[in-house]
C-alpha cells in the first residue's frame, strides 16, 4: 500500500506581522555595515600606493569616491526609514487579518540564535525580534499582575535557565530517530519529587548583570504572586543561565529582596564560570585582524558578536565587570570575585567528550565548548575559585555541551542531590 504523502509545509507559519518591519531594519545596518567596510578596504589599499587623504579620516574616502559611499549609506536610511515606516503603519491591519499563529519550535530556534549573536544591537534599535524576558509555565507566560490559572501548582518552585543561542524550548527531549535516549530533567523532577516546573526566557546577547537584574525582579515579582505558599526555589541552569543566576542572586541579596531566602538550591550544568576558550579564540581574531590596514576593517566581522558573548570570555557576572571599558580589547582577567551564594547547596555537572578523564582532555576537550575546569568553577587565583563540595561535583563522559540539556544520566544524578535525605530511625522503632 502506497505511503501517504506529507502534507505540504507552509512556511508562512512562522511568520509575524511585525517580521517585515524587523528584517527590513536588520537589512538596512546589514548594508550599512557592509558598505562600511568596503570604504575601509578601499581606503587602506589607496593609502598603500602612496595617496594622500589631505586631513580625511583613514577609514573614510574622500572626493567622488567618498561621494559614492556617502550616497549609498543616505540612500540605504532613507529607503530603511520609509519601508518601517509603511510596514509599522500595514501592521494593524495584518494582525486584523491574520490570527497570531502560535509559536513553533523552529522560529523559536532562529530568534535564539538571532538574539544570542546580536540581541543588544536587537534591544538596542527596539528590533520587534529582540525577545523580552518572561517567565513560563506549561508554554503559558507568567504575568505576576495577571496569573494564569496553574492547577496543581506546588510551594516546590523549579526554575530552569537555557544558555546562549537557546530558549526554554529545548529543554524538552526531541525524538531522535537512532540516537541517544534523551531525557525530560523537569518532567523527572516533577513527578518524582514533586517541583512545579517554570522556565525563563531571555535575550542571550545581553550582558550578564543586565539579565542578571531583570531576573532579580521578574522573579521576586512572580513569586509573590504564586498561586500557594513557596515551600522552597530550586534552579537548574545550563551554561551562561549559571552566570545570570548567580548574577540575580547577587542583585537580588544587594536589593534586599525575598526570593533569595527561598533559594535552596542550584544545579550548574556545563557553566563557564571562568570563561569559554572559543570566546578566548574570537577575541585573538580582533586583535589579529586589527593588525594591518588591509585586513582592519574586516576586525568589525568579529565585533558583531554580542554583549553575551564577550561576557563568555573570562565569565563575567556584575555590571563592574565590563562597564567602563571596551569589551573588544584584548586585556586580562578583572573580573569581580563573587562567590557562590551563602546558605544555598550548589551542585555542578560538568561533561567531556572524552571516554575519561585526562589532563589534555579536560584542558582542550572538555564538552566542546566548555573546559573541565572552567565548568567546575577551579581557579589558580583562590580568590576566583569557587570551592564547589567534591561530593557536589559530577563529571559525565563522551558528553558534548548540548546533550547536558536532555542527559538521563544527568537526570539521575538531579535526583539524586535533590531527594531530601531521609531521617535516621529511632533505636527500637
Amino acid at each position: 500500500m502506497p505511503k501517504k504523502p506529507k502534507a505540504a509545509a507552509k512556511p508562512l507559519r512562522h511568520l509575524r506581522p511585525t517580521d517585515l518591519r524587523a528584517v527590513t531594519q536588520l537589512a538596512t545596518q546589514a548594508t550599512r555595515g557592509v558598505t562600511t567596510m568596503s570604504e575601509g578596504v578601499h581606503q587602506a589599499v589607496w593609502s598603500s600606493m602612496g595617496a594622500s587623504s589631505h586631513g580625511a579620516s583613514k577609514a573614510r574616502a574622500r572626493g567622488i569616491t567618498g561621494f559614492v559611499y556617502r550616497a549609498v549609506h543616505g540612500v540605504t536610511e532613507l529607503v530603511g526609514r520609509g519601508l518601517q515606516a509603511a510596514f509599522t503603519k500595514m501592521e494593524p491591519l495584518l494582525e486584523n487579518l491574520v490570527d497570531e499563529p502560535p509559536e513553533t519550535y523552529g522560529r523559536e530556534a532562529v530568534l535564539a540564535a538571532l538574539n544570542g549573536v546580536m540581541g543588544d544591537q536587537l534591544a538596542q534599535n527596539h528590533n520587534p525580534l529582540a525577545t523580552p524576558m518572561t517567565l513560563r509555565w506549561q508554554g503559558n507566560v507568567l504575568n505576576p499582575h495577571a496569573m494564569p490559572p496553574m492547577p496543581g501548582a506546588t510551594g516546590k518552585v523549579l526554575l530552569l535557565i537555557h544558555g546562549l543561542c537557546m530558549n526554554d524550548l529545548q529543554w524538552r527531549a526531541m525524538p531522535q530517530e537512532g540516537g541517544k535516549p534523551q531525557s525530560d530533567h523537569a518532567a523527572a523532577l516533577s513527578a518524582e519529587l514533586g517541583y512545579t516546573p517554570i522556565y525563563l526566557r531571555y535575550n542571550s546577547g545581553l550582558h550578564t548583570s543586565q539579565n542578571g537584574r531583570k531576573l532579580a525582579a521578574l522573579l521576586e515579582q512572580v513569586l509573590q504572586h504564586w498561586p500557594v505558599p513557596v515551600e522552597e526555589l530550586t534552579a537548574v541552569v545550563h551554561s551562561m543561565g549559571g552566570l545570570i543566576i548567580r548574577s540575580a542572586t547577587h542583585y537580588a541579596q544587594q536589593d534586599n529582596l525575598h526570593w533569595p531566602t527561598q533559594l535552596k538550591n542550584i544545579v550548574f550544568l556545563g557553566t563557564p564560570h571562568h570563561g569559554s576558550p572559543l570566546e578566548k579564540a574570537g577575541n585573538w581574531v580582533d586583535v589579529i585582524l586589527a593588525t594591518t590596514p588591509f585586513s582592519k576593517p574586516l576586525a568589525k566581522l568579529g565585533q558583531l558578536r554580542s554583549a553575551g558573548i564577550t561576557d563568555l570570555r573570562y565569565g563575567h557576572v556584575l555590571d563592574a565587570d565590563w562597564q567602563g571599558r571596551d569589551r573588544f580589547t584584548r586585556t586580562p582577567d578583572s573580573r569581580q570575585s563573587l562567590p557562590l551564594p551563602e546558605g544555598v547547596a550548589c551542585y555542578t555537572v560538568v561533561a567531556t567528550a572524552a571516554s575519561k578523564r585526562s589532563p589534555l582532555a579536560d584542558r582542550l576537550i572538555g564538552d566542546g565548548l566548555v573546559p573541565l575546569a572552567s565548568g567546575l568553577g577551579e581557579h589558580s587565583d583562590p580568590r576566583h575559585n569557587l570551592q564547589f563540595a567534591k561530593t557536589a561535583q559530577a563529571t559525565v563522559y563522551r558528553t558534548p555541551h548540548m546533550a547536558l540539556l536532555n542527559s538521563p544520566e544527568v537526570t539521575a544524578q538531579l535526583l539524586q542531590w535533590l531527594t531530601p535525605a531521609k531521617p535516621a530511625q529511632r533505636a527500637g522503632s
